[in-house]
Order: structure tokens, then sequence, then C-alpha cells
């Protein structure tokens, strides 16, 4: 399509698939290569994906240490009995 010139339809057409899947392919080839600004580039949208995977990990870890804080918390406010001797 963009060497050749050729629309996309046709382009689709010849290759059996459906003309948006071939748009928005040839638009993410666009981004890679800084033609387009106006989305992600692979490797963008690749680190935005690991960053959000990472951001609900250390949610989940947070959550996780709240909970044994206050497990903890709780244990030092509890009055200390000594055993009989």
């Amino acid at each position: 399509v963009r060497t050749t010139g050729r629309p996309i339809a046709h382009v689709a057409k010849d290759l059996g698939i459906h003309k948006e899947a071939l748009r928005g392919w040839v638009r993410q080839a666009e981004a890679d290569t800084g033609e387009r600004d106006d989305r992600l580039t692979t490797a963008e949208q690749e680190e935005l994906r690991r960053l959000r995977r990472e951001n609900a990990e250390l949610r989940r870890a947070n959550e996780i240490l709240k909970a044994a804080s206050a497990f903890f918390a709780a244990e030092l406010d509890r009055p200390r009995t000594r055993p009989a001797r």
C-alpha cells in the first residue's frame, strides 16, 4: 500500500483480508516509522502494557502489606500477659 500507492481496499481484497485490518496495520507501521504522531508506536504500546501489569502487581502487593500492617498493629495493641511461674 505504502510503496505501490494502491488503495487499501484493493490491496486488502487481493490479500483476502478486511480493509480495516490492513488500514490499522498501515497506520501502525506509519506510527512505528515516525510518520504519524497520533498513536503510540509498537514499542510504546508494549511498554505501556508492561507498566500497567507492574502497576497492578504493585497495587496487589500494597494491599497485602496494608493487611499485614493492620494485623501486626493489632498484635502490638493487645495487652500481654506473662506466663505464671
